[in-house]
């Protein structure tokens, strides 16, 4: 879901090793303390090989599993005023409180689906305050901000019909969830970010936060609108997040960090409503105030997250601060200087044949372009986009497939043959050769069924297909939702500054990294996450120091043979 003069969708339907290095002046024969010099073969001294024995063991540090120093988060996207760190890490001292860092993969619940007929959304809960509280957020690649429902709150629900359990009952009325309200005052580790704050001078600045001077307690405010005409309204405040954390000897931890948040005391239009409500919103989008932002600036997780999110009804999935590792993964560059997940769409083609697109639909401006989404269901596709697409669609189905009216004035079909016989694959093809493949079940949804009767014995029933590509019209935007990001492993790189993905079952174990680099902690991530590390970063520092080694040692030789 996109904010402020963006847009806020609901769906309108009910590694291998470095190669071995090779040296011309010196090498060492392993087993005899020798060493071969300028061709002439010496004897090595045994306290030197014992002094480089030595340094190898400080440079590698312990073996116990430990995982590399905090990383630094590196962004190209400009910056106004003083960074985030520096002030999130001024407040952690004036506050006097400590931070948990997480030693291992830090991993969020997912719950919910695609499927815009059952729940239409995918969401998970965080923890957050002392003692701690569990709310139930939307997870949400297209927005910055957590922000979570407080008390008192005008509008905002108290129940929901996202029901963990009973997600086949939601359309029949089926048993209601309680929804969490954070009380500040009832945390003793809450502080109310104020006007005066540097922090959130910082966010005012980056268009996250209003201030008005004289206002109660003097707040660091926001208020969120998005297009669908409902909207937020609330105030920051500083208090701790508690973190699912998993290390390599697979064992849960307690951790937690302090962070930056929303507390909503204000609601209005979907988000008033009970049905699908939710107790607030997780962004992973860019800018400062995101969790990841804000987490990897800190050093407790690494500048990436990822996420694979199970299409079946039963929806679920996996989301972890870390790096998806897939053969397979496509990756395109992020379009710079943009607040959201842009990218460069470049051309689409149906059943492989390209379609003829004038290319200033794909051009990226702050009016036009093509976003990664995960809060929004659908797919929303540029206005002149949409119009070909659809027009090569309708010219490349089956002869089985009937369109049928519906009360909605959405477009859908019925078919006596398989969906892939009876439509057509698209495919979406992006800078730097990447490409996303539109099956038909990526881009149609089951509303439901035809029962058509020979005679009272006998009755046929047809699925009902509908149109999961939406026209937006007069706009030059198109928005990549759940729809289509469903069953693939999808990588948000923000220290690479790009997006990848590949289809996926997404309730098979994964392989994620926690580290940005080229030395990578490896991780086993199933339904209950197992780890196992790598050796990698063992292996490189010592190759390095063995190399350093050698240099000097060959510096030493060469001046007792002269």
């Amino acid at each position: 879901m996109l904010p402020n003069c963006s847009w806020r969708w609901h769906n309108p339907l009910p590694s291998s090793p470095p190669p071995p290095l090779r040296w011309a002046a010196a090498s060492y024969r392993p087993g005899g303390g020798r060493m071969a010099v300028g061709g002439r073969e010496m004897r090595v001294p045994q306290v030197i090989l014992l002094f480089a024995a030595a340094v190898a063991l400080v440079a590698v540090g312990p073996m116990d599993g430990a995982f590399p120093a905090r990383l630094k988060l590196l962004r190209s996207l400009p910056h106004r005023g003083v960074h985030l760190g520096h002030l999130l890490a001024r407040d952690r001292a004036r506050h006097g409180r400590s931070l948990l860092a997480a030693s291992g993969l830090v991993n969020f619940p997912v719950e919910g689906s695609s499927n815009p007929f059952t729940v239409g959304l995918y969401y998970t809960h965080v923890k957050l305050g002392n003692p701690a509280k569990e709310y139930y957020v939307q997870i949400d690649t297209g927005s910055d901000v957590l922000w979570v429902t407080c008390n008192p709150c005008d509008g905002c629900p108290t129940s929901s019909g996202l029901d963990v359990d009973c997600m086949h009952e939601l359309s029949f009325g089926g048993m209601q969830i309680q929804l969490g309200f954070y009380e500040p005052d009832k945390s003793s580790t809450s502080s109310v970010i104020t006007c005066f704050d540097e922090l959130c001078t910082s966010a005012v600045q980056n268009g996250e936060a209003f201030c008005s001077i004289g206002s109660s307690g003097n707040a660091c405010s926001y208020s969120f609108q998005y297009g669908d005409g409902s909207g937020t309204a609330g105030f920051y405040v500083h208090d701790i997040m508690h973190l699912d954390t998993v290390t390599a000897n697979s064992e849960s931890l307690n951790s937690s960090a302090q962070i930056v948040f929303g507390c909503s005391n204000s609601q209005t239009g979907d988000l008033s409503k009970s049905d699908k409500a939710v107790g607030g919103i997780l962004g992973f989008g860019q800018n400062g105030l995101s969790v990841i932002s804000q987490l990897s600036a800190m050093g407790v997780a690494p500048p990436v997250f990822s996420h694979c999110l199970k299409g079946s009804d039963n929806g679920g999935g996996i989301l972890v601060l870390g790096e998806i590792l897939a053969p397979g993964i496509a990756y395109t560059p992020l379009v710079p200087a943009q607040p959201h997940y842009n990218v460069f769409l470049e051309s689409i083609a149906v059943n492989d044949q390209p379609l003829s697109i004038d290319q200033s639909a794909f051009t990226t401006t702050n009016l036009q372009g093509t976003i990664v989404d995960s809060g929004t269901t659908l797919v929303y596709l540029a206005e002149q986009i949409y119009v070909t697409l659809i027009n090569a669609m309708h010219g490349s189905v089956s002869s089985s497939v009937r369109s049928i009216p519906t009360d909605s004035g959405n477009e859908c079909f019925i078919t006596s043959s398989s969906l892939d016989e009876s439509f057509p694959s698209i495919t979406l093809n992006f800078k730097g050769g990447a490409s996303m493949l539109l099956t038909p079940e990526d881009y149609l949804l089951k509303q439901g069924i035809v029962v058509s009767s020979i005679d009272f014995d006998v009755q046929d029933y047809t699925d009902i297909w509908c149109l999961g590509l939406q026209n937006n019209h007069g706009s030059g935007v198109t928005i990549l939702g759940d729809l289509v990001l469903k069953d693939k492993i999808v990588v948000y790189d923000l220290a690479n500054q790009r997006v990848g993905w590949r289809s996926y079952d997404c309730s098979q174990s994964v392989n994620v990294s926690i580290s940005s680099g080229k030395n990578q902690d490896r991780f086993l991530n199933a339904s209950q996450i197992v780890i196992s590390q790598s050796s990698q970063i063992i292996y490189d520092k010592l190759l390095w120091t063995m190399t350093g080694f050698v240099l000097v040692y060959t510096l030493f030789a060469n001046r007792l043979l002269r």
